[in-house]
């Protein structure tokens, strides 16, 4: 167990199993966060290459770091589903359960006879989360979705990047939308069935999860007959909202929210009361319509002066702003040091990584951050817990079905 990890029975979720028959990152990304607080989570993976995001990269101690960041805490069987045999495991898991979760490709839970409806009937206390591209019904139920087609898809690419060249979002954020609503949604699903003693199947999309992510620009575009434009590292809809290089050569970004905040930086830092008042400014909008006046009027100030004076003027007029940090500042950021976000986490060979503590604190809780597995590192223990012996555990894994 990881250096301040909680025992498992001391969490939230401890007392519930879940299965997931999951590959890259939405239903990882779900069932890890039930990991943290306490769930035995699964992961079904293929005999031979498991989880395909397992061999994405090979960054992290020759693990991949989108497979470690994703599997904490969790164990690993392999199954061969397409097997009589591999299936029948399944079967007891899932006989054992509480929750299973999936994101096959799109049908295979129904021809394997994994659909909510089917699992209703054998298993009517088991929550069946599905995580699909585009949702089990509709026109493109059958489509595979992948996060930049969503990003796509959802007019996001549109938007992200300069006036020049548009740009995908630098994280998966398709993938990490559709992971928190499938964790919120069964975590819904389960205090339902503990207060009301219903079962609720859980079903998110990664083009539904982003659409509602996609609910400002919807409205904007809808009521005014434009979408926002892209901009850079400007704010589509408020001015000054940006990055700005100070005199050595630093970027530094700003952000006016209200009229308060304008007319300080107004008198305060850009040394110009008066236009606070002046017409082109006054207003949010007004200062929208006029951006190209307004960033003149802002950089050419931030560039009469280093980036660190900068920031602390602005700081002392109290107009939030932020040095622009590289991924290398941001893992030595002082606030996730001053506040302990760092745990030890072992991966399999043996080596360790500095994991993130999870964002949401329960007081009184610390969350589970235990080991990243190997593939298959849980089955012959998993299978032993189900009744099967040393000499049937060898035939099935002669026989690949494991």
């Amino acid at each position: 167990m990881a250096e301040n990890a909680a025992p498992a029975d001391d969490l939230p979720l401890s007392g519930i199993t879940v299965v997931s028959v999951e590959q890259a990152v939405a239903a990882p990304f779900a069932t890890r966060q039930l990991a943290d607080l306490g769930a035995r989570v699964i992961k079904v993976e293929r005999p031979g290459g498991g989880d395909f995001a397992r061999a994405y990269d090979t960054t992290v101690h020759g693990q991949s770091s989108y497979f470690v960041w994703l599997n904490r805490s969790k164990e690993s069987v392999t199954l061969d589903l397409k097997s009589t045999e591999g299936r029948q495991v399944l079967e007891e898991l899932l006989g054992q359960a509480d929750v299973f979760v999936q994101n096959l490709a799109p049908g295979a839970a129904a021809r394997m006879g994994l659909g909510a409806d089917d699992l209703a009937k054998r298993f009517p206390s088991l929550i069946p989360c599905s995580v699909t591209g585009y949702g089990s019904t509709g026109p493109w139920a059958d489509r595979k979705a992948y996060d930049l087609l969503v990003q796509c898809q959802t007019g996001l690419v549109s938007l992200t990047g300069s006036a020049q060249e548009a740009a995908r979002a630098g994280v998966s954020v398709a993938d990490i939308a559709a992971g928190m609503y499938a964790y919120s949604g069964i975590l819904t699903a389960l205090f339902t069935r503990a207060t009301r003693g219903s079962v609720r199947a859980v079903e998110v999309s990664l083009f539904e999860a982003l659409a509602e992510w996609m609910g400002q620009p919807a409205y904007y575009t809808a009521y005014s007959g434009t979408q926002p434009p892209r901009v850079g590292t400007r704010h589509a809809t408020i001015a000054p909202y940006g990055t700005y290089t100070a005199a050595d050569d630093k970027d530094v970004l700003l952000s006016v929210q209200n009229e308060r905040e304008w007319a300080a930086l107004c008198e305060r830092f850009l040394g110009a009361p008066g236009l606070a008042d002046d017409p082109r400014f006054a207003t949010g909008s007004a200062r929208v319509s006029h951006r190209d006046e307004v960033d003149a009027l802002v950089a050419g100030r931030i560039g009469l002066s280093d980036s660190t004076e900068v920031m602390e003027l602005l700081d002392s007029i109290g107009i939030a702003n932020a040095p622009v940090n590289d991924v290398k500042q941001f893992l030595e950021h002082p606030v996730l040091a001053a506040r302990d976000r760092w745990r030890e986490v072992t991966v399999p060979g043996g080596g360790t990584v500095t994991a993130l503590v999870p964002p949401v604190d329960l007081a009184g809780t610390p969350p589970r951050m235990d080991a990243v597995p190997a593939l298959g590192e849980h089955t012959d223990r998993i299978l032993a817990h189900l009744g099967y012996t040393p000499a049937r555990i060898g035939e099935l894994r002669a026989h690949g079905a494991i």
